[in-house]
């Protein structure tokens, strides 16, 4: 088991502070590694450290906002006194707002792009100048990376946007021994998606779409994230692992 350990590394998950990310966050602390807890707000970040430092696991938190490339910088700069080094990446963080796309503005596209897109490859950038010669960078794609979905465009659009960076990135800093993959979630409720769930009409069509007729529980997303950042998937990199209980294998 020890091809699964992240023992001596040192993990940051964006979007940390709630739903997936936090889940990754604390995967990544039980499977060893140091992780660096970021997000836009403190008092969740600060709530999920203390919890995983009270477990016994080594935690930090680290308030910074991916939708500006400068908050970025300043974030990394303050990295520094948390850590010495950098294994690992989870571009996690991201937002999603349902809206016809006829009434997309400017500031809407820009805001989900900014966050779901931009702020990967910023925070990408600055993590393999840190990593220099080895590292890992996970990218928290989407099924949209792959189908379209009313009403989401600027959301698919980034999305579909990250699997490219996924590959490219791969391609280009593979020499540098620094892989990039993704995992791209079906459906699985979270703070940011709770508005789907309360309509039990949404839920059952896409439960009907489903093969394993059942969504997503957070907890199944935590080994594939885990193995995709080990030494047991040191030969793996561009890849984006969907975990959808089937969905885009039926479709």
């Amino acid at each position: 088991m020890e091809m699964f350990s992240l023992r001596g590394r040192c993990a940051m998950i964006t979007g940390a502070g709630r739903g997936i990310g936090r889940a990754i966050a604390g995967a990544m602390a039980r499977a060893g590694a140091h992780v660096i807890l970021s997000g836009r707000t403190s008092a969740p970040l600060n709530d999920a450290a203390e919890i995983l430092n009270q477990s016994g696991y080594t935690a930090s938190a680290l308030v910074m906002d991916v939708a500006s490339p400068a908050a970025i910088e300043a974030g990394f700069v303050r990295l520094s006194g948390l850590t010495d080094r950098l294994d690992i990446l989870v571009n996690n963080a991201g937002i999603e707002e349902i809206c016809p796309s006829v009434d997309v503005d400017e500031a809407r596209w820009d805001r989900i792009l900014g966050t779901n897109l931009k702020g990967a490859f910023f925070c990408a950038r600055q993590a393999a100048r840190i990593m220099g010669q080895g590292g890992s960078i996970l990218n928290i794609c989407s099924l949209t990376s792959e189908v379209g979905i009313p009403t989401a465009v600027p959301y698919g659009a980034a999305k579909t946007g990250l699997a490219g960076v996924t590959r490219a990135l791969a391609a280009e800093w593979a020499p540098r021994g620094i892989r990039v993959n993704g995992i791209g979630p079906g459906y699985f409720r979270t703070a940011m998606t709770e508005g789907f769930y309360a309509d039990e009409d949404w839920c059952q069509t896409m439960l009907g779409k489903i093969p394993m007729r059942r969504f997503g529980e957070l907890a199944e997303l935590e080994g594939a994230a885990v193995f995709l950042c080990s030494p047991a998937a040191s030969y793996i990199t561009g890849q984006i692992l969907y975990i959808d209980g089937g969905f885009l294998a039926s479709i």
